[in-house]
């Protein structure tokens, strides 16, 4: 900080802005900020990014980073004659799209965006210290508004670091070659520790656990994902895991010899806290009941205290960010009480329609837990499909868990299993609150000019078996709807293209959707070449020839290239010609590939 003339201030500051998914990498900038009275009594601050590539005070920690810049930005605020004053906001960014994945750049390159993540929030903030200060916010359970902002904040900033993972926070990869769908990370250096009372210290844990991932989700409202899972924790949440995290707060109760068996009584309380003064953000503590199966199945109680934030859930804020955050906390629910949270975040990609956005408002008033085993319960006969195909989101998941030194191998195993868990679960319910259901179809047909979805299944099987000689799916499921669910579901990745000069996709069954990071909508821009490495390509046009002329071709082990830029291996690939049953025409080409998973 440097004075300057008329009492104003010049600042050299470095900043450090968090990743929102596990999918990009954090940023940072060198920014030069100058701040000054003018004579009418505004205050004016200006900021804008300084030339060159100088890494932050710590090199080391930067390389985590790539170099954001900032145009000209600032605030002024201006006092007003009748009290009070007036705060303008200009945030004008360049957030480098080029180092995202294709899929999350609307997330960089977005105005709305922008405004959503920091000049509302900035506004909300504001307005929210302003309505704190007059006294007219009311909380439970006799907390200060302040107090209760603090445990907001340290929630979020608990969940990014789980989420980013900072080197020079004592993170470290486990499984850094990437083979595993679900990421884990160490922590060995960080002790729970609360700010005053010695008696909160957990620094004889050998550290902190964090298994985490992304994916992408189609046809869903972030808000009303959230709140699903925020009223029904029972469709996704694991008591005894649950059980084992919330052992830390109970001094004594057992020092983590593994998940005891517990029983949830399903009960849940819930006790408000306070929410923003635009009420798209809730603080609240959750009491979990159960009781523990072990000490010769007597009935012990082992209730659960989460200390939990819920935002985002303003379905009409366009580009808004939804999470549920949450932290086992002790029942006394101390102010200094250390945290360790853990939760969903769910970012758009694109803008609701207006349509979309009715469909999905009145869906929320539906039980959707009758339909998570047997199908959605939304009347899709009055849902347009057309007006719901851009609507796409990425979902980031972090869990974190204690764990003693001897522990961390087993604390690893179930910290995955269990993030595979939810990630399961949530896809099921997403697919639930979707108009399009559990039907891989969005609408009718596929695309312009397709046969119904159920129609190319029974191709696609019928081509296989002609060419190839044997049964794609199971003998026992190659009756009516039952094909097009035995396709959907089929642990091979498969895949239609288009027999145009550059072949497109046009389906896609889920293992392929995973394989490639993509939905069907978006599956329609991706070209054949483009999933392919080089080995890869070249073994397709060695077989392109056998393939046209014999109907199929076997393809040798090897890699294929999602839209999120990751790797995915196969064990082998076949093709075939899928001919249409009623002219015997080529339709398209199908390729399945054999026991795929990324690299």
């Amino acid at each position: 900080m440097f004075p300057a003339g008329n009492g104003g201030t010049i600042e050299l500051v470095y900043s450090q802005i968090y990743a929102p998914t596990t999918l990009a990498p954090a940023q940072d900038m060198w920014t030069l900020r100058y701040t000054t009275s003018l004579d009418n009594g505004s205050l004016v601050v200006c900021e804008r990014s300084l030339s060159g590539s100088g890494a932050g005070p710590n090199a080391a920690a930067a390389a985590q980073f790539v170099r954001a810049e900032m145009l000209p930005s600032g605030y002024l605020i201006r006092p007003c004659e009748e009290g009070g004053s007036i705060i303008h906001v200009v945030d004008h960014l360049n957030l480098q799209a080029w180092s995202v994945p294709e899929v999350l750049r609307p997330l960089y390159e977005s105005s709305k965006a922008l405004a959503q993540k920091m000049t509302i929030a900035t506004l909300r903030y504001v307005r929210q210290i302003a309505h704190e200060t007059s006294g007219e916010a009311v909380y439970g359970l006799g907390r200060e508004p302040a107090v209760l902002r603090i445990f907001n904040q340290r929630l979020s900033r608990g969940f990014n670091d789980a989420i980013n993972g900072f080197n020079d926070d004592g993170w470290s990869l486990m499984n850094a070659d990437g083979a595993e769908d679900v990421m884990i990370a160490v922590n060995s250096t960080k002790n729970l520790i609360g700010a005053n009372n010695p008696a909160h210290s957990h620094s004889f844990l050998g550290g902190i656990i964090c298994a985490k991932a992304s994916m992408l989700l189609q046809n869903v409202v972030p808000a009303v994902l959230i709140c699903f899972l925020r009223e029904h924790r029972a469709e996704w949440a694991d008591f005894s895991v649950d059980a084992y995290s919330a052992a830390l707060w109970k001094a004594g109760s057992y020092a983590y010899p593994g998940m005891r068996p517990m029983r949830f009584t399903g009960s849940q309380i819930t006790m408000p806290l306070g929410h923003t003064i635009e009420k798209e953000e809730l603080l609240e503590v959750i009491r979990l009941e159960g009781h523990s199966l072990a000490q010769e199945d007597t009935f012990v109680s082992q209730d659960i205290h989460l200390l939990q934030i819920c935002s985002g859930i303003d379905e009409s804020a366009v580009g808004a960010c939804s999470e549920l955050i949450f932290a086992p906390i002790d029942e006394m629910f101390p102010d200094d009480a250390p945290l360790l949270p853990s939760g969903f975040r769910i970012i758009p990609l694109e803008s609701k329609t207006k349509d979309t956005q009715e469909v999905l408002t009145t869906n929320r008033t539906l039980d959707l837990t009758s339909s998570l085993e047997v199908g959605p319960a939304i009347n899709h006969a009055a849902v347009d499909g057309s007006s719901c195909h851009s609507l796409r989101s990425v979902l980031t998941i972090a869990f974190q868990f204690p764990f003693e030194s001897n522990m961390q191998d087993s604390v690893a195993t179930m910290a995955r299993q269990y993030v595979r868990s939810v990630i399961s679960s949530v896809q099921r319910v997403a697919m639930a609150i979707s108009p399009s259901g559990l039907s891989p179809v969005l609408g009718p047909k596929l695309s312009a000019g397709s046969p119904e979805a159920l129609t190319l299944a029974h191709w696609i099987c019928q081509s296989y078996s002609y060419h190839l000689g044997a049964e794609l799916l199971r003998s026992d499921s190659v009756g009516g709807d039952s094909v097009l669910k035995n396709l959907w579901h089929h642990p091979d990745a498969i895949l239609c293209c288009s027999l145009k000069s550059l072949p497109v996709f046009i389906f896609a069954n889920q293992a392929g959707l995973d394989m490639l990071e993509t939905t069907l909508v978006a599956l329609q821009d991706i070209t054949l070449d483009k999933i392919f490495d080089e080995s890869g390509r070249k073994a397709l046009y060695t077989e392109f020839a056998k393939l046209m002329q014999q109907g199929f071709a076997c393809l040798p082990a090897g890699i294929c290239m999602s839209t999120m830029g990751r790797n995915a291996s196969y064990e082998q690939a076949a093709a075939w010609k899928v001919l249409s049953a009623e002219e015997n025409a080529v339709h398209c080409i199908a390729f399945s590939f054999v026991n795929w998973s990324f690299l």
